[in-house]
């Protein structure tokens, strides 16, 4: 249900350039997004082949030009990184004003948060995570100048118990949306006054570095 989750998030956001930072499983997280230049960050060496230019990188340390990219999907990475707020610090380099960023994450208060406890944060995904709380993320967004548009629950497919049924109903039908084992943060870079002003006067010319994509976009005023 998460890849559903961000399908519907990314669906009706539109730019030059979306970004995958990270993986989920192999699921394909751009197919739903309308912007045609699509990309994916290999952070681990494990993404699997997908039809969109892929480079390898870091999450603090993205291969990517300052203010290049429209739409952002950073997919539970911040639970498995040494420095958190780093990386969102360089999801804010990248993304363009007014650009959005689409984070999912565990949710400490879930039965996936009960279960990864119980087992003292076993060495293999998802349980060696550090799940974090939204209030905690929104903080961290707030500081770096994002606004919150959308939070919504999904359900994990990770700890194999949602496919169970109880009287016809799945699983997921008879837990309460605070439970869920994941969530979704939809998040819009803020513009200044300044960065707009500029923008009137002056097109930014933007381009993803080390990716071979089509030659560089231009941003038009009017596109603001």
């Amino acid at each position: 249900m998460e890849v559903e989750c961000v399908h519907a998030a990314v669906g009706n956001l539109f730019g030059y350039h979306c970004l995958q930072v990270g993986d989920l499983g192999g699921a394909d997280l751009l197919a739903a997004s309308r912007i045609l230049g699509r990309t994916v960050v290999d952070i681990d060496g494990s993404a699997p082949p997908r039809p969109y230019p892929a480079v390898s990188g870091a999450a603090t340390s993205l291969p990517i030009d300052s203010h290049a990219v429209d739409v952002l999907i950073l997919p539970h990475v911040l639970e498995f990184e040494s420095q958190p707020h780093e990386a969102l610090r360089e999801v804010s380099r990248v993304l363009v004003p007014e650009g959005n960023l689409v984070i999912l994450g565990f949710n400490p208060l879930s039965v996936m948060g009960l279960q990864r406890a119980l087992r003292h944060r076993a060495a293999v995904a998802p349980w060696c995570g550090t799940y974090f709380g939204a209030g905690r993320i929104r903080d961290w967004l707030t500081l770096l100048g994002f606004d919150i548009v959308d939070q919504r629950p999904c359900f994990s497919s990770k700890p194999g118990i949602h496919s169970r049924r109880a009287g016809g109903r799945s699983f997921v039908d008879w837990v309460p949306p605070a439970l869920a084992s994941a969530r979704l943060i939809l998040a819009t870079k803020r513009v200044n006054a300044m960065l707009v002003m500029r923008s009137r006067w002056r097109p930014e010319r933007r381009r993803l570095a080390g990716v071979g994509l089509a030659g560089p976009s231009v941003r038009a005023a009017g596109d603001e």
